[in-house]
């Protein structure tokens, strides 16, 4: 999102109060991605995620990175625009690169967790501030610590193969080509979709913000045709499944036998998102399935009858299920998915089952214990509580901040020094060097001091 003087501060919701430009790779690349990425998803539903595959999508978004810096017409007609300001996509590193390329201060927005990105310099003490992709909480014992500084370790070699992809589209187009590790500390305000209802608590840093719940809102009135679907299921209520947008037509049939037979045998209805067209032909629905193309996610969530959210674990699916007070059976499916609903497991807001577990049996009864025990809804009740109970909701609280930047100029007050110093400066390695250099010294010292007596002892024997 790129704001100016016409559409920075006076942009209300409505359409007709910003503009939207379009951009797009050609049909031939779109095709070929798009059988790439249906081949990807099926992967992820067979439990198969993998960071070589990861590696593969990232270079994927640099192509279309170099299409787009390539795109004289399409660069040209931004900078001609004279924007303000940038709010950025961080999971893209293309973002940054463009926002360079346009020559504006940016603010970054990272739909994830705080342990995302590695770059921003946020305090991240390895003793409970898990590791992005670890699948630990917060309370970890021995094994669980030694396993993520392993991690923390190999972190940085992850990042710096992403950053490559990068690295040579940077290099095509400027000169001298930026390191991805400035751009990113340069952003003027670093806001993340995760609220401290459901992350970990860890140290800030004044640039750092905390905004989960932008989607998140009281609930509309459902068509007649949902309403007449739930109340058939009187007190019993009904379940919201939905994996994502991606894989909501995945025809994966195995798993949607497996998935079908086990809603079956419960006893609530079923709003499932998934694409009636796409449906294995010779496969009924189960009686209390209805299948849609397109589901209210949150208008649903926030009806008094629904019992539980069946998700891959998508950050703004888990936030709406609790802003509303919905527990949670997570399927992650691939990225910070996992993370996701180890922190819903942590919170007590639902449970997880991985792709491979997943059978009729399993999900049958995992959905039978998350609504039968009390003790999931009020976990879910409870965190909806400290979700509303904050003093500004998300919305308002980003577009504050993002005006305090306007305002003021930027947000270099905001950034501490050691984002400009080298990593071993941070670490106080050099200090450590120098330190150990003067106890290496002090120890010579005695050492010689220790020898030379030693060496008049013997001379004075030998003269005896």
């Amino acid at each position: 999102m790129l704001l100016n003087h016409q559409a920075g501060l006076e942009y209300d919701g409505r359409a007709d109060s910003y503009q939207i430009t379009s951009w797009s790779a050609g049909e031939n690349y779109i095709k070929d991605y798009n059988q790439w990425f249906l081949e990807q998803q099926k992967e992820f539903l067979k439990g198969r995620d993998n960071f070589s595959n990861f590696l593969h999508f990232m270079g994927h978004l640099a192509h279309q990175c170099d299409l787009i810096l390539s795109s004289s017409e399409l660069m040209s007609y931004l900078q001609q625009e004279s924007y303000h300001l940038a709010i950025l996509d961080a999971f893209n590193p293309c973002s940054f690169l463009v926002a360079h390329a346009l020559g504006v201060p940016y603010v970054s927005f990272y739909p994830g967790a705080l342990n995302g990105p590695l770059f921003i310099g946020l305090p991240s003490p390895l003793s409970y501030v898990p590791v992005f992709n670890s699948e630990l909480s917060d309370s970890m014992g021995l094994w669980g610590r030694v396993k993520n500084l392993l991690l923390a370790l190999l972190a940085p070699i992850g990042e710096e193969m992403v950053s490559a992809k990068f690295r040579e589209v940077g290099k095509s187009h400027f000169q001298p080509s930026p390191a991805l590790s400035d751009l990113y500390n340069g952003a003027e305000l670093w806001a993340f979709n995760t609220d401290f209802s459901l992350e970990f608590p860890q140290p800030l840093m004044p640039y750092t913000l905390c905004v989960g719940g932008l989607l998140s809102k009281p609930a509309n009135t459902l068509s007649q045709e949902l309403e007449e679907f739930i109340s058939v299921w009187g007190e019993s209520g009904f379940v919201v499944v939905t994996l994502g947008s991606m894989l909501s037509s995945v025809p994966l049939e195995d798993l949607l036998v497996e998935m079908n037979a086990g809603f079956a045998r419960i006893c609530q209805g079923v709003v499932w998102r998934y694409h009636p067209q796409r449906w294995p032909s010779h496969l009924d629905p189960a009686p209390n399935v209805k299948l849609m193309e397109w589901l209210p996610q949150n208008d649903l969530l926030g009806h008094p009858k629904a019992r539980l959210l069946v998700t891959h674990g998508g950050q703004n699916s888990i936030l709406q299920a609790v802003y509303h007070g919905v527990p949670v059976l997570g399927i992650p499916l691939f990225g910070d998915q996992f993370d996701n609903l180890v922190r819903v497991e942590a919170k007590g807001l639902g449970l997880c089952l991985k792709p491979k577990d997943l059978n009729r049996d399993s999900l049958n009864s995992t959905i039978q214990k998350l609504i039968g025990d009390d003790r999931f809804k009020a976990s879910a009740v409870h965190l909806s509580k400290i979700h509303h109970s904050q003093p500004l909701r998300p919305g308002p609280r980003l577009v504050n901040w993002v005006e305090h930047i306007l305002h003021s100029g930027g947000g270099k007050h905001l950034r501490p020094v050691s984002l400009q110093q080298p990593w071993y400066q941070r670490c106080l390695l050099d200090v450590a060097f120098v330190l150990s250099l003067g106890l290496l010294g002090i120890v010579s010292l005695l050492g010689l001091g220790w020898a030379a007596v030693r060496g008049r002892r013997g001379h004075k024997v030998k003269l005896k």
